[in-house]
């Protein structure tokens, strides 16, 4: 099982953005620091609920901060920025952070994002495959075009080309650039074969690994016929996870996918949850009810659609409770439970944990340093 922490920038009330983004860089390093595998980074525009308006950019002042942690973006929107921008990013980091970084994108919604940024409404709700494949074919080849009602550009070469295989730099040559003491021992991720390092199509060339956010069914259906591992919500429990599995694996089979290949993609599949520890369960619950739903009023009550369109908002104490019950809130036996629990339902061995609940970095570093020492040993 791979454990990592998925990190919002949230702007908790009375919060500064600076103490926001400040929380987030520092989990990061605990995180690498705690063992943990990965750091997952979310982007939203215009919105409290998190400030941080690019996750590659981020991505890659973290990827400078540590050196074994994987930095992932928990996603990049697609609706709100240009597929080939977003490739030249993912390439960038892939090639100069030996390997370290994988591209989550998704849909984002009919927010208010799509005006500021001249996408419009049809980019959301009718451009999603053809962004994400202008996007594939730039991290997969050497030269790309367009002809699309979207896009329409004649050939380009790729540069940089993300297809060249990730050259971890060397100990020697780390150690002088970072200027690290040169006795530091120097550790790399192994570079994976799969969909880790590789395209997601069958024998693909060597590239970023690309993951997609799904939350219905065409987001299911796109991410199987395209090869991609999903990445699957906070409010989805275990039942919902299996059917979207189950739907994910209906399609990867209807689009003529081999079954070996389907097996190595499904280790790949992330599950973002939430994760609170304590002594005691009811300690461990308190801490989030008492933090989150003001987040959730603040955040999520900011965001305007680009049409007027209606919008409904959960309540955020039922939605805070609602995440306590279905992931690894608890003393760290019980969260352990819970991650092996989810594991054994659904088959799912990635997971992406939001370790900020309390709004404090002091907290937020506690329960990271805890979930590193106390949880993860159990789930060997």
């Amino acid at each position: 099982m791979r454990v990592g922490v998925f990190l919002l920038s949230a702007q908790f009330p009375g919060q500064s953005h600076t103490q926001a983004l400040d929380r987030t860089v520092a989990a990061a390093v605990a995180a690498e620091r705690a063992g943990l595998d990965a750091a997952w980074l979310a982007e939203h525009h215009f919105v409290p609920y998190g400030v941080c308006p690019n996750a590659a950019t981020l991505a890659a002042l973290l990827l400078g901060r540590t050196r074994r942690l994987q930095l992932g973006t928990a996603v990049s929107v697609l609706s709100t920025t240009h597929p080939v921008t977003l490739g030249e990013q993912a390439a960038l980091l892939h090639l100069t952070a030996g390997g370290r970084f994988t591209l989550g994108v998704g849909r984002g919604g009919p927010w208010i994002d799509l005006a500021v940024f001249g996408t419009g409404v049809a980019a959301y709700e009718e451009g999603f495959a053809e962004r994400l494949d202008l996007l594939l074919g730039f991290l997969r080849g050497s030269r790309l075009r367009a002809d699309g009602p979207q896009f329409s550009f004649p050939e380009v070469s790729v540069v940089p080309r993300a297809a060249e295989p990730a050259r971890p730099p060397r100990g020697a040559e780390l150690t002088d650039w970072l200027g690290l003491p040169g006795e530091m021992p120097l550790r790399f991720p192994r570079q994976r074969t799969e969909t880790g390092s590789a395209a997601g199509a069958e024998g693909g060339p060597v590239g970023p690994p690309v993951i997609v956010a799904c939350t219905s069914p065409a987001s299911v259906r796109l991410a199987a016929e395209r090869g991609l591992p999903m990445l699957l919500g906070m409010h989805s429990g275990d039942e919902d996870k299996r059917a979207m599995l189950t739907a994910y694996r209906a399609a990867w089979r209807a689009a003529g996918r081999g079954e070996e290949h389907l097996a190595r993609v499904e280790r790949e599949h992330v599950a973002a949850g939430v994760a609170q520890i304590d002594d005691r369960s009811p300690a461990a619950r308190a801490v989030l009810l008492r933090s989150m739903p003001g987040w959730f009023e603040y955040g999520l009550g900011a965001h305007r659609t680009v049409d007027g369109r209606e919008r409904r908002m959960r309540d955020p104490y039922a939605y805070t409770e609602l995440l306590c019950d279905l992931h690894a809130v608890g003393t760290p036996r019980q969260c352990a439970d819970r991650l092996l629990a989810t594991a054994e339902r659904t088959g799912i061995r990635r997971f992406a944990l939001l370790a900020e609940g309390s709004g404090e970095q002091d907290g937020t570093l506690h329960n990271i340093a805890r979930l590193g020492a106390e949880v993860l040993p159990q789930l060997s």
